[in-house]
């Protein structure tokens, strides 16, 4: 791809597709690319869109991920940007253009080569993975749900480990099949719940010989004294008791210090067997990402900015989303890595980019935290209210607390395909409930 000419409208090139990254080409679309004022480019390693936070219901089974991905090509081709496929590896800010890996198929034949995308302003939006801290076995022996593909992959052995208890019954003495996620924040805890769920559902799909309460057993570690730590203890409080009912083992104040084929070793030398282990421990942003071409990088690899979301050395490089920390003010913790987060750094960024164009002076970021909520399948729902509804926060659980977590998703949906979309999607979704199985058991 050639560098714009001195006539070729701005160029602003968003580098990763998840929540804020999307967010803000859909946006900018409409504002800059509709219009010729900008030249809006999406870059991002997957064809789909799948909001991230729906991740524990494909590992489950409730969810399949193929009715609610959302395609890059036809969402740019709709909101007036471009979309190219290819995962970044390298940047050169001299040159103001990023480098792409070449993309290859299943077989191994190139797909696409190794591309070259120029920028006259860059959006990092990458995003975060799973963070292993070092802990030997977690890549050899454990599954991380940072992709659609890896939570498809857990649900396969699940349902086969399902399948397996259903042919042959247990020997005397025989432990129960092990699932054991290690990490208590709201992935491991919404995947606990999830599985517990989709064991009694699979149960019921003619499997007489299988047991869910027998045969499954769940166990969620983490190194921190409660659940949910970085939430109100009151919802960490309730979350627990509720696993607690579901016969869902809590292990805190633990320290895994190796993961092996037959299951998970503690920092006090007690040893949990399992058939299938979860990492879902913290996060980090992508190796390639530090200190890339001399832009400042923290010790977890986010990309250090201003309130403005500028990176603090490139005024022409900006970050959103779990890639960037973002200050919120002396003494203050850097704005945390929520899906809420990333929704209000790209509307305000979509503001302060049309700015730019104008001259006008950027905005600065202020954070909002409106709250948490955390899913417990059908179990229940429940979370903390902040901001507007009282000073404080407020506690809900529920119903009340399910349907403002469905909302979550469905606000989502309308910011990147627009209400009468959304309305319609919903509707699918309604009749193919009651047309399908409950869980996906393929």
């Amino acid at each position: 791809m050639n560098h714009p000419t001195a006539t070729s409208p701005h160029r602003i090139t968003i580098v990763g597709g998840g929540a804020g990254g999307l967010e803000l080409a859909v946006r900018l679309g409409k504002k800059l690319g509709r219009r010729g004022k900008a030249e809006i480019i999406l870059v991002d390693a997957s064809r789909t869109h799948l909001w991230k936070p729906l991740l524990h219901q494909v590992a489950g089974g409730t969810l399949d991920s193929h009715e609610d991905e959302m395609e890059y090509l036809a969402i740019a081709r709709r909101h007036h940007f471009h979309f190219r496929l290819g995962r970044m590896i390298g940047l050169n800010r001299a040159r103001k253009e990023i480098h792409l890996a070449p993309i290859y198929d299943e077989q191994g034949e190139e797909v696409l080569p190794p591309q070259t995308i120029p920028y006259d302003t860059l959006v990092m939006a990458l995003g975060s993975q799973t963070n292993d801290f070092g802990t030997p076995g977690v890549h050899e022996h454990s599954i991380m749900l940072d992709s659609p593909e890896s939570a498809e992959r857990f649900h396969d052995r699940l349902v086969n480990a399902c399948l397996r208890a259903q042919a042959r019954a247990r020997a005397p003495g025989e432990g129960r099949f092990t699932v054991t996620i290690i990490g208590g924040g709201a992935t491991g805890v919404e995947l606990s719940a999830e599985l517990h769920m989709t064991a009694k559902i699979v149960s019921s799909y003619g499997l007489a010989n299988f047991d869910p309460e027998k045969d499954i057993k769940i166990v969620v570690i983490d190194a921190s004294p409660r659940l949910l730590a970085a939430l109100p203890e009151k919802l960490s409080s309730a979350v627990e008791h509720e696993l607690t009912e579901l016969d869902i083992e809590v292990i805190t104040n633990a320290r895994v210090v190796e993961v092996t084929r037959e299951g998970v070793r503690l920092a006090d030398g007690s040893f949990i067997p399992s058939g299938i282990v979860v990492w879902a421990a913290g996060i980090k942003i992508p190796d390639f990402l530090k200190e890339i071409d001399g832009l400042e990088t923290n010790r977890i690899n986010q990309l250090v900015v201003h309130r403005t979301m500028q990176t603090t050395r490139d005024p022409n490089i900006f970050a959103i989303g779990d890639c960037a920390a973002i200050p919120q003010g002396e003494g203050k913790p850097s704005v945390p890595p929520r899906a809420q987060s990333a929704h209000q750094e790209a509307a305000t960024l979509a503001k302060s980019l049309v700015r730019r164009l104008q001259g006008k002076p950027l905005l600065e970021f202020v954070y909002r935290d409106h709250g948490s909520l955390v899913s417990l399948g059908d179990y229940s729902t429940v979370g903390s209210l902040m901001g507007a509804v009282a000073r404080g926060s407020v506690f809900i659980e529920g119903t009340i607390a399910k349907w403002m977590y469905w909302w979550l998703h469905k606000h989502h949906q309308i910011v990147v395909n627009g209400f009468f979309r959304t309305w319609l999607g919903t509707w699918a979704e309604t009749i193919n409930w009651a047309r399908n199985p409950r869980i996906k058991l393929h």
